[in-house]
């Protein structure tokens, strides 16, 4: 078993440091495969083949070939099939029966189980079916969402924080845009490129929110600093922008003495529940699928604080159409703690604290396209990344990345930008031309 060589800082040295949290976890249910290199062969039984088509109803009857480590068919679906699913192993056929999303996630991470086929539209066909299966009614019904074992306090979030964003700056960047934005992409032109995409992003976000020179804003999560150095530069505003992620904020804070923009940006290591002071925009990118809903009314008040009498907010955040728990293997594997929030859980940040939703849109194929060119640019740059882990990350990443622009793809993801002000504000724009047409001809308040 190799393990992992996190990366830290800027990329001018590989040090070895200890296994990755994911890497360790991961592989701990499965590491007898990893054990035994030898060819996996064995009889095919009666109950394998029950098994196996227990399993394809479970999951809906997915539109793929499924096929056992003896080269048996166990399974084909009525129409022709989209993709080809071998069990290499009865372990790995009993662990997705049993553990219908974790144990498939991490049967396929260990390369016990091997897909054939556009992985990203084999899943996307199969999520689709999935919608009717059983699985699904489960994890909509009540059981499906029964309290998670932790609470979002402020040390489940370091925590969960450091599993996922403290991998090693050099990871991310060999797969992120040069500006380092692990958010949603804005493609309103098809042809951009994932660097041009971000920036109409971020642009997006600028102007959804009105800024002006001379304005002060909050940042609540700001990644790898992106946005708010774009908004201090091209906007003329200062920003306070907090992460409590190690490796992002010491990030961010060198890349803003380097470019000269610390009188403009501070970088404040710390969680969102101790912002303090006043602004006149708030915005959180990405933040709110950590935060937990138990914690929403909190996240209500730090802004009800901090916001001024005619300031603007904004949440960019992955949702549902609809309450339902988060798929076990990626919240266990690569989110821990993780929850994308329906539109109607999301008003207990603004009902309680009278704040008025003004506008919300859906990015959910922008965030589709950016999956695809992340993974493009991921899959470019495996054998890097197998050199600072090994073979079983590589392929959980390659997972999380592919299954996760086919939830988007199916609907079964949404990507929500919410845009609020105080309820009594009547300084509203009169149309939506300074979002999408010439910014600078109309005026930004009502008269």
């Amino acid at each position: 078993m190799l393990q992992p060589d996190k990366v830290r800082g800027n990329g001018n040295a590989m040090k070895p440091q200890k296994s990755s949290p994911l890497a360790c976890e991961a592989i701990r249910d499965v590491r007898r495969h990893d054990a035994d290199p030898g060819p996996r062969t064995g009889d095919v039984t009666a109950l394998d083949r029950w098994a196996v088509r227990l399993l394809a109803w479970i999951y809906g009857r997915p539109p793929v070939t499924i096929t056992l480590w003896n080269g048996a068919e166990g399974y084909r679906p009525a129409g022709r099939p989209v993709g080809h699913v071998l069990f290499h192993d009865r372990d790995a056929l009993m662990s997705a029966l049993l553990r219908p999303e974790t144990g498939f996630g991490d049967a396929y991470s260990a390369g016990s189980i091997e897909v054939r086929g556009d992985l990203v539209d084999v899943l996307f066909r199969s999520f689709v079916e999935m919608e009717k299966s059983p699985l699904a009614r489960l994890k909509q019904s009540a059981l499906g969402r029964l309290p998670r074992p932790w609470r979002g306090t402020l040390s489940d979030s370091r925590r969960n924080i450091h599993y996922h964003y403290d991998l090693g700056n050099d990871f991310y960047a060999l797969w992120l845009d040069r500006e380092m934005v692990y958010t949603c992409a804005y493609f309103p032109d098809a042809e951009m490129t994932l660097e041009e995409a971000q920036a109409a992003k971020m642009d997006l976000v600028c102007r959804k929110l009105g800024l002006q020179p001379g304005m002060e804003v909050i940042e609540a999560g700001c990644g790898w600093g992106s946005l708010a150095l774009h908004m201090a530069r091209h906007y003329g505003v200062r920003v306070r922008a907090f992460n409590i992620s190690d490796e992002q904020i010491a990030f961010a804070r060198e890349r803003a003495a380097r470019e000269g923009m610390t009188d403009r940006v501070e970088y404040v290591h710390d969680d969102y529940r101790n912002i303090r002071g006043g602004c006149d925009a708030f915005v959180s990118v990405g933040m709110l699928e950590h935060v937990g809903p138990e914690n929403y009314p909190r996240l209500g008040r730090v802004i009800d604080n901090c916001l001024r009498e005619h300031g603007r907010g904004l949440i960019h955040t992955i949702g549902r159409d609809r309450p339902m728990a988060m798929n076990g293997w990626a919240e266990k594997r690569i989110f821990p703690g993780s929850y994308r929030p329906s539109l109607r859980e999301m008003m207990a940040i603004f009902e309680p604290n009278g704040l008025s939703v003004q506008d919300v849109e859906n990015l959910r194929l922008h965030y589709a396209r950016t999956l695809v060119l992340w993974l493009e640019r991921f899959e470019s740059s495996v054998p890097r990344v197998r050199q600072m882990y090994d073979d079983t990350f590589v392929r959980a990443w390659r997972l999380y990345l592919a299954s996760s622009a086919a939830a988007f793809l199916c609907g079964s993801l949404q990507l929500f930008q919410v845009v609020f002000a105080r309820r009594h504000d009547n300084a509203l724009p009169r149309s939506r031309a300074h979002v999408y047409g010439d910014a600078g001809t109309s005026s930004w308040h009502w008269d």
